[in-house]
């Protein structure tokens, strides 16, 4: 993972790292790296070896945090100074724990929550207003405003402090660290000239902290990755938070318990300090991977996001369902908590029967799979039937050099061992896009999702990699029940291609393609004629179908799985492949309960989901008849749109 420091010119040192955690260096890792560095007595940069961006100080939280380093990107420190070496030595040591970075909670509660855990609630709203109001603010002269702007920050720390010390006794130490890499901000060199630059130049403290925490939260608004463009909120939290100190504005009303909390974006404290009684907490604006939101799913407390500007009055009785999307004003409190109550008992009743296979009231049983990065997915999973997506690319994500048929087949033996010998399907690295492969560098390309991803990439060079994989895959198929599918294909000329590199096989492997662009979709017939079975991707073809990427929060509305579009095409596919050809989908619609009986109806045979929803999606699926379902997949291909399938789905 982490080269040797290297002696480079002028003395100085450097250490090249691939980040294998998630989701980069985002907030929390990135303020653990920059509060080690400041320990030594050194120059430390960052310079992203992917991405060209940089060097930045790596002392800096500001400037690390937008340096939009991603998981499997390159990052080369370089050092110089009396402690060059020491520094150096510690970086690696900190990025071969992975930063200390946790993997998030994705469902359920933390250890400190006690929130109903659920994703529907009803009562009174609790609006909160968006901006802390600086037109009663009374500027002095420079020495007092420089004196202001340090006491804000003073108290702005404390209070953070006391937030850190109150989340780590409630929710655990990663959740803590949220407030640790927001406090990060107030230390930052580089915020705190900015600041102290402008009050210098006659500026108010008040404008001069504004000002310069709105532009870094414009750097985060930026990026190009979703997980670390969110982080703009914990910017603007702190903002507010300076904000309130300077003009003495007080902290937004606590809710009481039994209200929603209606607010413009989830700051983390919030979600830390409010009463666990709360209803539920609705945001105006989207996504689902800011710190308030996963602090608030760690406490077990219903959340929706993206309700966008509805208008709300404090009192009025809302309701929301974060499943179905929708959000009410003037809700009928009995519907919603008759909602409550169903969903309440559907949880129980799924852990309780989770290795009870699916099979709907009428008789038909739908294997239920999971979707697997790391032997560590296998182990975690409950109740799942097999892996219907083993993502190569990020089981060896972090892998300088490519690993070899040994190594590959070893790492196979242990996530099939770890199902319990049930079948596994392993997809070819499935690189570019958003996917890189450290060992698999690739020219830069104007549309990286338009360019060369999954079997196209092997087609133009490197097929050895391919063939090093296949061979592992028939090692180990020879073993244990396994399947192979190749993605990005469109074309029967890619397919006839990928079974030739496949070569002579094992008896049992059976061989697929992943459908996830249209083309493939509409000519399933020609693609498939060769094959055991495909299996949809719905995330790319959703993306592709509706020409929208779901990570850009201006039109992630029209990238939804559910668009009559995109299930007439899922509908075409299980209709026009060759007799006997087996047609899964492993994408987020396989996840989502409701739109898995949707996929059942639509006459799809198997699903694969993430871990925390297999138990869901099988509970579901026990409850339903296949032929009602079909009936129901009938109507939605009549529909109109995404939102109206959702509505005839409640």
């Amino acid at each position: 993972m982490i080269e040797e420091p290297a002696p480079v010119a002028a003395g100085g040192q450097t250490l090249e790292v691939a980040l294998r955690i998630e989701h980069g260096l985002h907030a929390r890792p990135a303020a653990r790296l920059t509060a080690l560095v400041r320990q030594f007595d050194a120059a430390v940069t960052a310079y992203n070896l992917d991405t060209g961006k940089g060097p930045v100080d790596a002392g800096s939280l500001s400037r690390v945090a937008t340096l939009n380093a991603q998981q499997h990107h390159r990052v080369e420190f370089a050092a110089s100074g009396p402690q060059a070496a020491e520094v150096l030595a510690a970086i690696k040591a900190l990025a071969d724990r992975d930063f200390d970075d946790q993997p998030e909670v994705a469902v359920g509660r933390a250890e400190g929550g006690s929130g109903s855990g659920l994703d529907v609630a009803v009562g009174p709203a609790v609006v909160v207003a968006a901006d802390v109001e600086l037109g009663g603010y009374a500027a002095g002269d420079i020495d007092i405003e420089r004196d202001r702007a340090k006491q804000a920050r003073s108290a702005a720390e404390d209070q953070l402090r006391r937030l850190r010390d109150a989340a780590a006794e409630r929710l655990g130490g990663d959740e803590a660290g949220i407030f640790d890499a927001q406090a990060g901000l107030l230390a930052d060199s580089v915020v705190l000239d900015g600041v102290f630059r402008l009050v210098a130049q006659g500026t108010n403290a008040a404008v001069a902290w504004r000002d310069s925490l709105d532009r870094l939260a414009d750097e985060f608004d930026g990026l190009d990755d979703a997980y670390q463009r969110e982080r703009a909120q914990d910017v603007r939290s702190v903002r507010d938070r300076v904000l309130r100190a300077l003009t003495g504005a007080p902290e937004p009303a606590a809710p009481a318990a039994g209200s929603v909390l209606v607010v413009p974006e989830l700051d983390a404290a919030t979600a830390a300090v409010v009463d666990a009684g709360v209803a539920g907490i609705a945001v105006r604006a989207a996504g689902t991977t800011g710190h308030g939101v996963i602090v608030a799913r760690s406490r077990g407390i219903p959340l929706i996001t993206g309700i966008g500007d509805v208008t709300v009055a404090d009192g009025v009785l809302v309701g929301f369902d974060a499943r179905s999307g929708s959000f009410v004003v003037e809700a009928d409190r009995q519907a919603f908590e008759r909602t409550i109550r169903e969903r309440q008992d559907e949880r129980d009743a799924a852990l309780t029967a989770v290795d009870e296979p699916a099979t709907t009231t009428d008789g038909r049983t739908i294997p239920v799979l999971v979707n697997v990065g790391s032997v560590q997915d296998a182990r975690d999973a409950r109740g799942a039937d097999g892996s219907g997506l083993v993502r190569t690319e990020v089981l060896f994500g972090d892998r300088a050099t490519a690993p070899t048929a040994a190594e590959q087949a070893a790492a196979y033996r242990e996530i099939a061992a770890a199902l319990g010998g049930k079948p596994i399907t392993i997809r070819t690295w499935d690189v570019g896009g958003d996917k890189p492969l450290r060992f698999l560098p690739q020219a830069t390309e104007a549309n990286p999702f338009l360019g060369e991803r999954g079997i196209r990439t092997f087609r133009q060079s490197r097929s050895d990699l391919l063939a090093t994989q296949l061979e592992a895959i028939r090692l180990v198929a020879a073993e244990t029940p396994v399947q192979v599918m190749f993605p990005m294909v469109t074309t029967a000329e890619e397919v006839t291609w990928a079974l030739q590199q496949l070569g002579p096989r094992p008896a049992g492997l059976k061989v697929g393609i992943m459908v996830e662009v249209p083309a493939a979709a509409l000519r399933i017939e020609t693609l498939a004629k060769d094959l055991d079975f495909v299996s949809i991707g719905t995330n790319d073809l959703t993306q592709y179908t509706t020409a929208a990427d779901r990570t850009n929060t201006a039109v992630a509305g029209l990238a939804d799985g559910l668009d009559p579009a995109v299930l007439r095409l899922i509908d075409r596919v299980v209709r026009q492949v060759p007799l006997g050809v087996h047609v899964a989908v492993c994408g987020d619609l396989a996840s989502d309960p409701l739109a898995a009986v949707l996929l059942v109806g639509l006459g799809v045979q198997e699903l694969s989901a993430v871990g925390p929803q297999v138990p869901l999606v099988k509970a579901k699926l026990r409850q339903i008849s296949a032929v009602d379902a079909a009936m129901a997949a009938a109507t939605a291909l009549t529909l109109d749109s995404a939102a109206a399938v959702r509505q005839r789905l409640k």
